[in-house]
Order: structure tokens, then sequence, then C-alpha cells
């Protein structure tokens, strides 16, 4: 059984920090990629894909889940020419609470469900209940192919980048990144932001919100 090892890093159009290669720089969208017509295209699994988070604040951090509901991606001569996923914002999930220790008040939090006055906090998931990554281009440089895309949260879009590993074998394909950063508030995510708000002292939130993407694809 042959496998394809892709190595990957989606990247922005801007090149990274060199203090820290993890952190996202953005900037304006771009147009996304077409597939070829000689492209083999790979349905992704909802049950089987799923975005990890974690956020921080000087108090401790914490972690969860998002699940994917939809998304494909287009693979020809063993290189992704295009693709794109659905992230499903309701399915946010608080991993390291349990259940009426604070859970369920914090996914509540993050989804905007609580007072109308706060649903802006976070993603507000009754006004975007959705979110995408939509590939834009895919270069190969000294062995290492990069590929381009913008993430969609909140109706705003821009460009993130992430290093991570494709696995083709047989009728399945897998994507498995690395941790990676993005700030929040590019994306209008603003609450108990220190760089939005000069008064919070101990009481704010990491801008940066670390994510790892796990996806799995079908013929």
């Amino acid at each position: 059984m042959k496998k394809i090892i892709l190595s990957l890093v989606v990247l922005t159009t801007l090149s990274l920090t060199s203090c820290k290669n993890d952190k996202v720089e953005t900037t304006e969208p771009i147009d996304a990629a077409v597939a070829t017509d000689a492209a083999t295209t790979y349905q992704v699994d909802a049950t089987k894909s799923t975005i990890e988070w974690v956020g921080s604040k000087p108090a401790g951090k914490h972690n969860g889940t998002i699940a994917l509901s939809k998304g494909e991606l287009a693979l020809s001569n063993g290189k992704v020419e295009s693709g794109n996923f659905t992230i499903d914002m309701n399915s946010i999930t608080v991993l390291d609470l349990a259940a009426g220790d604070g859970k369920e008040d914090l996914e509540g939090h993050l989804k905007g469900l609580g007072k109308e006055e706060d649903a802006d906090h976070f993603f507000n998931t009754k006004k975007f209940p959705e979110g995408t990554f939509e590939i834009t281009s895919v270069e190969t440089v000294d062995a290492v192919t990069t590929v381009s895309g913008n993430l969609t949260l909140k109706g705003i879009t821009k460009p993130v980048s992430f290093p991570a590993t494709i696995a083709v074998d047989e009728n399945t394909l897998t994507l498995n990144s690395e941790s990676f950063k993005i700030n929040r508030t590019e994306w209008g995510v603003n609450y108990a932001s220190k760089s939005i708000f000069d008064n919070l002292k101990d009481k704010f939130v990491d801008d940066e919100i670390e994510l790892k993407v796990s996806l799995t694809a079908s013929k």
C-alpha cells in the first residue's frame, strides 16, 4: 500500500515573524484556487475531522474542539490543487472543564448564547453559525509544499498559515496540522483583549488562539 506523504505549510502572503515562527500574520484575502479537470476530489468526513483550540489568560488556559461540517480537497499527481472546509461554530466544546463546573457557561459565552449584550464577545454563533477555510494556492520550494488559504470567521476573511502533513492512501486523504496561532482580534473577537482595552490589568484574555486542524477525506 503506497503512501504519498506531503508536507504542507498553509501561509499568508506575508512572511512569519522571525521570533515566533508559529504566529500568523494577516493581510487581505485573495482568490481561491481552482482544481484542474484531471484532479480527484476527496470529501471531508465530518465524523473524523476536527479543530483543536487552546485559549489562554493569566489565570490559566482552556482547551476544546470545534467540528467540521463538510469540505473537499482536490488532488492531482500527488499534489493538493485546491480545497476548502466548513467549520460548525455551534459545535464549540470545552474539554478541560467538567459538566456543572463551568463547562456550560464557558461554551455558552464563546458561542454568544447568554445575554444579548454579550453575544458578540466571542463568536456570536447565532449570527455567524459557520466559519470557512479556503485554499488559494499551492507551491513547492526546496521540497516544502506551501498552501495559502483564507480563514473566514464572523464574516471577516483573512489569510492564515499552518504546517501540516497530508497522507494519501488509496481512497483516503488525511491532513494533520501542527499547532499554529491566530490573532483573534483580526476577526473581530475583541473581548478582554489588552490590545483593544487599556484598563484590564490582569483580567485579559490572550489575543492569540492556538489551533490544530485534523481532517480525513475520502473519494
